[in-house]
């Protein structure tokens, strides 16, 4: 898939990336595109509130670190990492840590947002999470050239997350374990399938195997919070090889 991203990137001197629009139906669009998977994240919303609520967080002390971090995974680690006693600089490491994935995001986002104002690309970037991200790479796959969608699908998951993390630090101690209810896995799920579908060749799935395998041996070997860091780095080093090849048989 990280194929796919590195190929638009690389392409960033088409007619298609110098036509791109950003409009209000494309936010629409990708608000709407975002909705089947809400659920989802008001579900990890509630799983976040939950545990800061269990690690001594208010409900504002919540819902601020999602407004402003706002990633289910990394304030996840980060509130863990409180919960030991570790310090301030430990939680902020590792959020740094768990979100270095969003530098390739941003990078394979490049044909479209790198075309519009610093205000709607920054504002898009902001809102941009796991999910979104994924929807805005499909439909930019599919021809889609409105920026705007990339801003809608993040303002279609940032309400849920919100939502959600006030619910479960209102309701956190009478939920069990997110872990029983298998909620903190609802959008890793969704992630999975969504590359599945974006695989469309056999080359394409030699990054995310690449990253499999790196996620698995940093989840045996490293620290809490290094397999995604792992599987990130892996799966965009090896795309990056494969388009080279690709790219030296094509001349």
């Amino acid at each position: 898939m990280l194929e796919v991203e590195i190929e638009i990137f690389l392409a960033s001197d088409s007619p298609a990336f110098r036509h791109t629009t950003f409009t209000r139906d494309g936010v629409r669009r990708g608000f709407i595109a975002m909705q089947p998977l809400a659920i989802g994240v008001l579900a990890h919303g509630v799983t976040f509130g939950l545990l800061a609520q269990g690690a001594g967080f208010s409900i504002f002390d919540a819902v601020l670190m999602s407004a402003t971090v706002y990633s289910g995974t990394a304030q996840t680690a980060a509130v863990s990492v409180l919960a030991t006693g570790a310090g301030v600089v430990a939680a902020v490491s590792t959020v740094v840590l768990l979100n270095a994935r969003y530098v390739l995001y941003g990078a394979a986002l490049r044909p479209w947002l790198g075309q519009v104002s610093p205000v709607q690309a920054y504002g898009s970037l902001f809102l941009l999470g796991d999910g979104s991200w994924l929807l805005a790479m499909r439909a930019y796959e599919t021809g889609d050239r409105d920026a705007g969608y990339v801003l809608g699908t993040g303002l279609g998951s940032f309400a849920p997350w919100i939502a959600g993390t006030v619910l479960g630090s209102l309701i956190g101690k009478w939920i069990p374990a997110p872990q029983l209810l298998a909620l903190d896995f609802l959008l890793v799920a969704f992630c999975a399938a969504m590359m599945v579908g974006m695989a469309r060749t056999r080359a394409s799935l030699w990054p995310g195997g690449v990253a499999l395998v790196a996620a698995l041996v940093a989840d045996r070997l490293a620290p809490a919070g290094w397999p995604i860091v792992a599987a990130g780095l892996a799966g965009a080093l090896t795309a990056f090889l494969r388009h080279g090849e690709a790219t030296e048989r094509a001349r």
